[in-house]
């Protein structure tokens, strides 16, 4: 089995003097910040795109929360929960910011996920667990007005917004919104064509286009993404963040729903189309009003960092991303043979900016079948969810079409990810994912890192991971744990490792794997392989909920 070392970057160093570099460094950990840092977090994305359209996913999460709890999940990212255009929309589709499954409208009383009633349900119990809510809110665009209304537009070039392609001219758009089902309950702001910037579609012509809606103080917004020239034009019905009364009811309706419900947090989707600005004003709002501690994180699509960077400076760091850039880092190197492992972290917001990185592996986005489709080898998933929850930068967001597997909907069946032991890395997380962070990035197909452990959480780990064949790596754990002997927690490496009276280990992983290396006797080594509560596919609606 071949051994990879750590590399020596100067030809004048011997490996002796890199080892005893590597000792002094871990000398005074109890002097370090992460010493006494407070337990890890976890975070979770609580649907996939194809989740059952039988009204019943908030019942479904009700049921599989105490289990999510016990691998350590401590945040769920719940689907958008406001109306929309059909009973089947999963919400990106919004109607109706202010129904959360409450009033008949669009065809049902439900949303997709089930009733406002059972919506509570779900936060309630996750209150009592500890557990926090994040709300998806779509605050982009509106779809399936409740009539028509006629305006001025101009087409532009799809691919050079800024470009018109046509003279004003009368189109009719589905833009009037009366909310008949809700009526005044809440918010009595009614929508016409003067509070939308664009639209996709004139019905008096039958005649898909994107239009820019023409009048006093029209335009698109001008602090969005400069893609395709200007990227304010989304979908549906384009909302318009210049007029004060958009501004005004969106406000309201993020402290409403923050009383509304006991939330902890709030996913803002597709940022790079809307107002910046507003979205600055937004999250002071929520902030002073609702939720001070609330995690806020945005999602911006995009596989360049500075594009990120950049955003979150004119954001001035209110929020956290999405690592889009790392998950298109897993699926380069996944799917190429002997891919470097060594530059897995390279252009990533988690090396940029870890503070301000939610770290992930899948979405609904990017999973197979979607647009954003950024697939992951099947071997590697392991590897790159080791990489982001043992790691001590950025915030993990696991994915339940990897914990669950995804089934219903779909060409291809997918069975639950690494062979159905991602909780076992989720609970590695909690026990032993603590203290300073040691790296051995030092060979082009096997790399690896240690953890020291801190005051609350001494055991410490060892990971090493190959996307080639069989390695062994030799790691520095610390003098503390001599004679200690430590095994492979995910079971996929046999045997046992006992670490010298140095502090060495000699660490095996096999062929396009990854071993996490913990001592046989840590605390919650017993607990690590218990059987997780499985998802049922279907859950029947109790009669009169629909």
């Amino acid at each position: 089995m071949p051994e990879c070392l750590v590399s020596d970057s100067s030809p004048m160093k011997n490996e002796e003097q890199k080892w005893k570099e590597i000792e002094e460094a871990a000398e005074h950990l109890d002097q370090m910040p992460s010493w006494d840092s407070a337990d890890n977090t976890l975070m979770m994305q609580a649907f996939e795109w194809h989740v059952p359209d039988d009204q019943a996913h908030w019942r479904r999460l009700h049921n599989l929360l105490p289990s999510l709890k016990d691998i350590g999940v401590d945040n769920i990212w719940i689907p958008p929960g406001c109306k929309a255009m059909s009973p089947s929309g999963n919400g990106y589709d919004i109607y109706d910011l202010y129904d959360l499954g409450e009033f008949d409208q669009k065809g049902s009383r439900a949303t997709k996920w089930g009733t406002k009633e059972e919506l509570l349900d779900l936060i309630w119990l996750a209150q009592d667990l500890g557990v926090g809510v994040y709300w998806d809110a779509v605050l982009n665009h509106k779809a399936a007005a409740d009539y028509p209304e006629r305006f001025s537009a101009v087409r532009v070039d799809p691919e050079e917004r800024n470009i018109d392609i046509s003279q004003p001219e009368e189109v009719e758009g589905w833009v009037g919104y009366n909310f008949p089902g809700r009526g005044e309950t809440y918010s009595s702001m009614k929508y016409h064509w003067y509070h939308f910037s664009g639209i996709d579609w004139d019905d008096s012509r039958k005649k898909s286009a994107i239009y820019k809606i023409v009048g006093p103080d029209k335009g698109w917004a001008q602090d969005v993404s400069d893609e395709n020239g200007n990227y304010d034009f989304l979908m549906f019905a384009d909302l318009d963040y210049s007029n004060a009364e958009v501004r005004d009811d969106v406000l309201r309706w993020g402290e409403w729903i923050g009383t509304e419900l006991p939330l902890s947090g709030m996913r803002l989707d597709a940022v790079k189309h809307y107002s910046a600005a507003f979205q600055r004003g937004f999250i002071d709002h929520i902030r002073s009003t609702v939720g001070p501690e609330w995690f806020i994180i945005g999602e911006y699509w995009k596989g360049e960092v500075d594009v990120l960077l950049k955003y979150l400076e004119e954001m001035r760091y209110r929020l956290s991303l999405f690592d889009a850039p790392l998950v298109y880092r897993f699926s380069s190197i996944s799917r190429t043979k002997r891919g470097d492992m060594r530059t897995v972290f390279d252009g990533t917001l988690v090396q940029s900016k870890p503070d301000h990185a939610v770290t992930f592996v899948t979405n609904h986005d990017t999973q197979p079948g979607q647009s954003l489709e950024a697939p992951v080898a099947s071997f590697f998933k392991p590897l790159a969810y080791a990489l982001i929850l043992l790691r001590s930068q950025g915030q993990p967001c696991i994915f339940y079409g990897d914990l669950y597997g995804m089934k219903e909907d779909v060409e291809n069946p997918l069975t639950p990810a690494c062979n159905g032991k991602l909780p076992i890395l989720t609970k590695a997380r909690k026990l032993y994912a603590y203290g300073e962070q040691r790296d051995y990035f030092d060979s082009r197909n096997c790399i690896g890192f240690v953890r020291y452990g801190n005051l609350h959480h001494p055991s410490g780990l060892a990971c090493v991971m190959s996307n080639a064949e069989a390695f062994e790596k030799r790691m520095y754990v610390g003098r503390k744990h001599a004679g200690e002997v430590w095994s492979d927690i995910l079971e996929w490496y046999p045997g046992t490792v006992t670490i010298d009276r140095h502090g060495y280990g000699d660490f095996p992983v096999a062929g396009m794997s990854v071993s996490v290396w913990v001592n046989v006797e840590a605390e919650g080594r017993d607990g690590l392989d218990a059987c997780l509560y499985v998802a049922f596919p279907h859950i029947p609606r109790a009669f009169g909920s629909g």
